[in-house]
């Protein structure tokens, strides 16, 4: 289950973004109501052999061979499509699915913190970076400010960590935010689990975009069971620095290789997170270079969907093709068999996991319908945020200027 940052409910840390304010909110519905009963009809539509609204990533991302969210979720429960029935049957879980009272507390949790940030990456929302919702007010993308973070509401704070305490055979917990290790509730959170004797059974994941180090926060993070840490990276060029700005390459490398010596000394499990786009599918391989020689995995949870247009697929076919060029020619250099869904969680598995999740952007970018005709409002989108900023994007894909000159740069 999923707390978005404004402190809405949501059935699936992977659903649809447009699902993501129709659901209650923690200030009129306790945890517990909304995974007992709110979402009786989501089981009860799956039962039905229904795709819920809010099932459509995951759908695109299985088309393109893509470890799924959904098949994430399932492998946790020891459940397989291609072996359904079977798996399902012997399952550990089987017993509470088939059960006519389910009184289950919610095991994995993705919580968003809120949207405290100090990064304004250009692919990014208000909701999810202060920064950013500041500069978009100020140069009219937005009137609003969005919601305040439901975090900020001590009552609200500590009604959700009574939840999670009563939870005592949680798992797993995900923190995001904003960035996860500026934001004031994440030690709240860490300090009440570690209270309430969870540290010793439930691991933490976060995801943290490698500008900040609090040594509190690592102090807390150390007595826990497990820590999956998920480290935000775009591309090992310059061009990170664009998308991920104000961040700059040097500082995001040496936070990068002190998360690493902690992880080391600590044992935690290790990812690069990205968020592929149109700016920086050119260069991904240098992400996958990167992880392969460390033998971490890279995890870019979905294909992007928005904004719209600064989705992949937005760059033309004739551009795609030398990128399609250069991952396959990877791909054979470092081939690597086994099986098609992987537990991400394993170490030992990260080098298939980067081939199969690198494979599924060449069937992405071969087989994906061609979006250039929203070139235009991504030209004019860059341009009204580089006269806040002070950049150009030519000075980072110079190889480009072509392409956003004939779209109106």
């Amino acid at each position: 289950m999923r707390i978005n940052n404004a402190g809405h409910y949501e059935y699936c840390r992977w659903a649809d973004k447009s699902q993501r304010t129709q659901t209650p909110h923690i200030r009129s519905v306790s945890p517990q109501e909304f995974f007992q009963q709110h979402m009786t009809p989501i089981r009860q539509q799956m039962l039905a052999g229904e795709q819920p609204a809010g099932c459509g990533e995951c759908t695109v991302m299985e088309q393109h061979n893509k470890v799924s969210g959904r098949q994430k979720q399932l492998l946790k429960v020891g459940v397989r499509l291609e072996q359904f029935e079977k798996t399902l049957a012997s399952s550990p879980w089987v017993d509470t699915f088939v059960a006519d009272d389910f009184d289950q507390l919610p095991q994995d949790w993705q919580i968003d913190l809120g949207n405290y940030c100090n990064s304004a990456c250009v692919f990014c929302d208000p909701h999810s970076s202060s920064r950013l919702a500041t500069e978009w007010k100020q140069i009219g993308f937005i009137q609003d400010l969005p919601p305040a973070n439901w975090t900020d509401d001590p009552t609200l704070v500590e009604k959700f960590v009574e939840t999670l305490t009563q939870s005592s055979h949680i798992q797993y917990l995900h923190f995001i935010g904003g960035e996860t290790v500026i934001t004031p509730a994440f030690k709240i959170i860490l300090r009440a689990l570690i209270q309430a004797g969870l540290n010793r059974t439930a691991t933490i994941g976060f995801t943290t975009n490698l500008t900040v180090w609090d040594s509190q926060v690592i102090d807390l993070l150390t007595q826990f069971h497990g820590v999956n840490l998920g480290m935000s990276v775009e591309s090992f060029e310059i061009v990170n620095d664009y998308v991920r700005w104000p961040s700059k390459l040097p500082a995001v490398l040496e936070h990068l290789d002190r998360w690493q010596e902690l992880a080391g000394q600590q044992g935690w499990l290790l990812q690069l997170r990205t968020t592929p786009t149109l700016l920086t599918i050119g260069s991904l391989l240098t992400v996958y270079d990167y992880a392969w020689t460390r033998k971490i995995s890279v995890e870019s949870c979905n294909f992007l969907t928005e904004p719209t247009f600064m989705r992949p697929s937005v760059l033309p076919p004739r551009y795609r093709s030398a990128i399609i060029d250069a991952m396959q020619t990877w791909l054979d250099q470092h081939a690597v068999l086994g099986d098609t869904v992987l537990n991400i969680r394993d170490p030992s598995v990260s080098q298939l996991q980067n081939h199969q999740d690198l494979q599924s952007y060449v069937n992405y970018l071969t087989n994906m319908p061609d979006e250039s005709n929203r070139l235009p409002d991504l030209v004019e989108f860059l341009k009204r945020l580089e006269l806040s900023r002070g950049n150009s994007i030519l000075t980072y894909l110079p190889q480009y200027e072509e392409l956003f000159r004939t779209a109106g740069y």
